[in-house]
């Protein structure tokens, strides 16, 4: 069976949001260890309301995601890399990660894992399981971009972020239009957990699942 999960937030904003003093990282340790948890969780839920995988820090910095412009009030890009950089580390849980080539450190790209890549093959292997789909073969544009999957996410167009798009309602699998890349590294989980077989070129890959 698929396992259920936490539904898509209606909206992506918390409520410490609308507080001036969470735009500015405290100096107390205590304290700015719960704001950097504030952010990571704002940032996940940001990311997942607009069905974004992976941000550019130089284009997002901008976006009503760092910005309140109701307020004023802005995280400036050093306290923006720093809660990122947290989010990379064991105790930020692993929630984002430099994309290589992307630029790193303060303006680079990275990826945002609201569903972390083994979390996504979690998600595929109970949709294969529930929908019947053990010993089939089906392509990657199928699995992302086909009709089969259409109740798993459905994306629309862009919303200025470098890299985001904007989401349409969609339910709590959402792997449905999803990053291929990304998409790519949660199959390659089922791959070495023995539950998928990954073959053909690049732009006309199958896989098999097991």
């Amino acid at each position: 069976m698929i396992k259920p999960t936490t539904s898509v937030p209606s909206s992506p904003f918390t409520h410490s949001y609308t507080f001036p003093p969470f735009f500015s990282l405290q100096p107390n340790l205590q304290s700015r260890l719960a704001q950097l948890r504030k952010w990571s969780r704002l940032i996940q839920r940001y990311c997942r309301h607009h069905h974004i995988f992976k941000l550019s820090l130089a284009s997002a910095i901008d976006t009503p995601l760092f910005k309140n412009s109701e307020l004023r009030k802005r995280l400036s890009l050093q306290d923006a890399t720093e809660v990122v950089e947290w989010m990379m580390r064991d105790e930020g849980g692993r929630r984002a990660e430099w994309i290589e080539g992307g630029g790193g450190g303060k303006e680079g790209a990275f990826w945002v894992f609201w569903k972390r890549p083994e979390e996504w093959g979690d998600v595929v292997a109970d949709w294969v399981e529930e929908t019947g789909q053990t010993n089939t073969v089906l392509t990657l544009y199928e699995l992302l971009n086909g009709e089969m999957t259409l109740g798993q996410g459905t994306v629309s167009s862009g919303v200025g972020h470098g890299f985001g798009r904007c989401a349409k309602a969609y339910d709590d699998l959402e792997f449905h239009g999803m990053d291929p890349e990304l998409f790519q590294r949660s199959l390659n989980v089922l791959v070495e957990r023995g539950k998928a077989r990954v073959f053909g070129s690049e732009d006309q890959q199958g896989v098999k699942f097991f």
